[in-house]
C-alpha cells in the first residue's frame, strides 16, 4: 500500500439557493458549511476518495448544492492509505486553523482511531463513511459512523454458512485492526451453528503473496475458506489464485464479506469471482426505488464508471448530515449535532438504516449474495438478508 506523505488540499465550493424554503437575501448572509474530508485520494487506494466525491456530487445535485440550507465548501485533506500521523495532523489543522464545522471521510481504520482524541479535545464532530474496525466510535464521543463493521457483516456469515450444513472452514484475513474483527466475529457466529474453524490465517496488508496461503487451506481440506481483504486489488488476487490453485476442484466452498465484490473492483475478477457468497449490507444491484435513483443519478455524471458503497454512504452522509443540521435549527457544535444524530433513522439506496442511541454506531440490513453475470456483467443479487443488524463486537 502506498503510504506517500504527500497531501492534497483542494477547497471546492458547491453554490446553490433557493432549497428548504429560505429568503435569498438570509442564505447569501449564512456562512458556508465546512466540511473537513480526511480521505485517501492517491496511491493504489485513490478509488475511495474519488467514490465518495462522486456520492456527495450525486446528492448535492439533487439538493441544489445545500446542506442544511447552506452553502458546503469541502476541505479535502489525502492520507495516501493508512496513515495515522497524517490524519492526526489534518485533524488538528481542521479543528484550529481550517475551522471546519464536521469532519467527514475516514476510509481506513487507524486513521478514524488515530484522530479520536483530538476530536474530542476539540468537540469536533465527525462521520466516518468507510472505517470499519469494531472500536471507533467508542473512541470518542464526537464519532458516528455511517458505513458498516466488519463485524457487522462477517458474523451473518457465520451464522449462514453454519444453517448450510458447512461443518469447518479456514478463515484469511489481513492482519490488521478490521481484519481481525472478521475473524473474530465470523469464528464466534459460526461455533455457535456448530461450525469450527481449524484454522485461522493472517496475510500482510500490504502486497501479499497469496500462494503458501491457498495452498495452507488445501492441505487443511477444510469445508470453506472464509476471507476479508480491504477492497481493491487483493480480493481479485486471492479468487484468481484460488481457481488456479483448484480449491473449488477440491471441494472448497469460498465465502467473504462484500470487500471481495466492491462494485469498483469486482469485474476484474471475471470468472473467478462467479458463484461467490458474500455478506455486506449494499450492491448497486439491491432492488428499490431510491437505489435505482441513486445507481441512475451517478452514472448520469460518471458514465460507466460505477458507484460502490463507499458513495453511497457519502450520500446518505450528506443526507444524515442535512436532516440533523434541520433538528438542530442549524446549529454546528459537536455536542448539538452528534446528539441530534443518535437514533436517527433514514432511509438509505441500501435500505432503513439507523444510528444506535448508545453506540453511535450504524445499525442496517446485512445481505446475502451471490454472484452472477448479468448482461455481461458480474453482479451481487441479493438471495437472504439479516435485518437490524448491530455491531456484533461492541
Amino acid at each position: 500500500m502506498s503510504r506517500s506523505p504527500l497531501s492534497r488540499r483542494v477547497v471546492l465550493k458547491i453554490a446553490g439557493a433557493g432549497a428548504f424554503g429560505l429568503a435569498a437575501p438570509a442564505l447569501a448572509q449564512a456562512a458556508p458549511l465546512r466540511i473537513g474530508m480526511i480521505v485517501t485520494y492517491t496511491g493504489a487506494y485513490a478509488d475511495y476518495g474519488r467514490q465518495m466525491d462522486n456520492g456527495m456530487a450525486v446528492w448535492l445535485t439533487r439538493h441544489n448544492g445545500l446542506v442544511g440550507g447552506r452553502k458546503v465548501e469541502f476541505v479535502k485533506r489525502d492520507t495516501a492509505g493508512a496513515a495515522p500521523d497524517l490524519a492526526i495532523r489534518f485533524a488538528r489543522e481542521f479543528a484550529t486553523r481550517d475551522a471546519v464545522d464536521v469532519v467527514m471521510g475516514l476510509d481506513f481504520s487507524p486513521n478514524a482511531i488515530a484522530i479520536a482524541p483530538v476530536l474530542t479535545q476539540a468537540k469536533l464532530p465527525c462521520l466516518v463513511l468507510n472505517a470499519a474496525a469494531s472500536a471507533i466510535p467508542g473512541r470518542s464521543p464526537y464519532i458516528a459512523r455511517l458505513s458498516f463493521t466488519v463485524g457487522q457483516v462477517s458474523a451473518p456469515m457465520g451464522v449462514w454458512a453454519a444453517k448450510q450444513g458447512i461443518k469447518s472452514a479456514v478463515t484469511l484475513v489481513s492482519d490488521y485492526s478490521a481484519g481481525q474483527d472478521a475473524e473474530k466475529a465470523f469464528t464466534a457466529s459460526f461455533a455457535t451453528g456448530g461450525g469450527k474453524v481449524v484454522s485461522a490465517l493472517r496475510v500482510p496488508l500490504a502486497n501479499p503473496d497469496f500462494s503458501p496461503f491457498v495452498q495452507r487451506i488445501r492441505d487443511e481440506k477444510p469445508d470453506a475458506a472464509f476471507f476479508f481483504f480491504p477492497s481493491g486489488d487483493q480480493p481479485n488476487a486471492f479468487l484468481k489464485t484460488a481457481r488456479e490453485r483448484g480449491l473449488a476442484d477440491a471441494g472448497i466452498k469460498l465465502i467473504a464479506t462484500g470487500e471481495a465484490m466492491d462494485d469498483s473492483y469486482m469485474q476484474a475478477a471475471g470468472d473467478a469471482g462467479l458463484g461467490l457468497i458474500t455478506t455486506h449490507h449494499y450492491s448497486t444491484a439491491h432492488e428499490s426505488p431510491l437505489n435505482r435513483q441513486f445507481v441512475a443519478d451517478y452514472r448520469a455524471t460518471n458514465g460507466a464508471y460505477p458507484p460502490n458503497y463507499m458513495a453511497m454512504t457519502a450520500w446518505d452522509g450528506l443526507n444524515l448530515l442535512d436532516a440533523a443540521l434541520a433538528a438542530t435549527g442549524g446549529k454546528t457544535e459537536g455536542d448539538a449535532l452528534i446528539e441530534a444524530i443518535k437514533g436517527m433513522r433514514i432511509e438509505s439506496p441500501r435500505g432503513p438504516i439507523e444510528i444506535s442511541a448508545a453506540t453511535r454506531d450504524i445499525v442496517q440490513t446485512v445481505y446475502v449474495r451471490r454472484t452472477e453475470r448479468i448482461d455481461g456483467k458480474l453482479a451481487c443479487v441479493e438471495f437472504d438478508k439479516f435485518e437490524r443488524v448491530a455491531d456484533p463486537l461492541a
